[in-house]
């Protein structure tokens, strides 16, 4: 079978999932792009994975390794109580009507099914630094546009920014769909920079993470 490439991040997520949730039998991916972290997701749990996105740019060996479809996160073309999990990274800021897609991924869980779900962090002093295959100029450029939005009062999601959610402001929404909500933004960057682990330890002891830490991770359960 062909290889794809991995990223650092997956198999982070992935075993922070199994420490929390076992492994799940159903999964599914909202706004899972090319396929390929679907795909890998699979691969370090075990699971039957299912992605959808809007558009068909499925990698073509990502389709031969999980059930990949063009779809609406607002209108998931799944019966109720059919995942044991679902899984949302970096997606919400892109969908106007996220209360309807989070009402949408409820649906389609069975009691007791587990979510990890992030956004960029709004609050975030830097962006995109541990984007992998983009180059710096595409970085620095990404940034650039983030805090001319900031200046001009119009870093919002609403308005085109790839702005994302402030940790509270995530927490309440997330809280509001399922019920429950607990943080994991923490671990998610110990696991993923875990030999960075001073430097984390600074950031962490100084409270100026809501600044720093680029995203914010919730997990929770239906």
């Amino acid at each position: 079978m062909t290889s794809m490439p991995m990223d650092t991040k997956t198999p982070a997520v992935a075993n922070l999932i199994r420490q929390r949730f076992g492994t799940p039998k159903r999964l599914l991916v909202v706004g899972c792009g090319p396929g390929l972290e679907a795909a890998h997701l699979a691969e370090q749990l075990g699971s039957t994975v299912t992605g959808i996105d809007v558009a068909d740019t499925f990698d073509d060996e990502a389709r031969r390794r999980v059930d990949l479809r063009v779809g609406d996160g607002t209108a998931l073309d799944f019966e109720d109580d059919t995942f044991d999990f679902v899984y949302c990274y970096h997606v919400l800021e892109h969908i106007p009507q996220y209360t309807i897609a989070l009402s949408e991924m409820r649906r389609v869980m069975r009691p007791g099914a587990g979510y990890w779900i992030g956004t960029p962090n709004r609050r975030r002093l830097v962006g995109y630094i541990g984007s992998e295959g983009t180059s710096l100029a595409k970085k620095l450029a990404w940034n650039a546009a983030d805090w001319k939005a900031r200046l001009k009062g119009q870093f919002r999601n609403e308005l085109g920014a790839h702005a994302g959610f402030t940790s509270p402001e995530l927490r309440r929404i997330l809280v509001s769909a399922f019920g429950n909500a607990e943080e994991t933004t923490r671990e998610y960057y110990r696991a993923v920079y875990g030999s960075h682990g001073r430097a984390l330890t600074v950031i962490e002891r100084s409270g100026l993470g809501r600044l720093v830490y680029p995203a914010v991770y919730f997990v929770g359960t239906a």
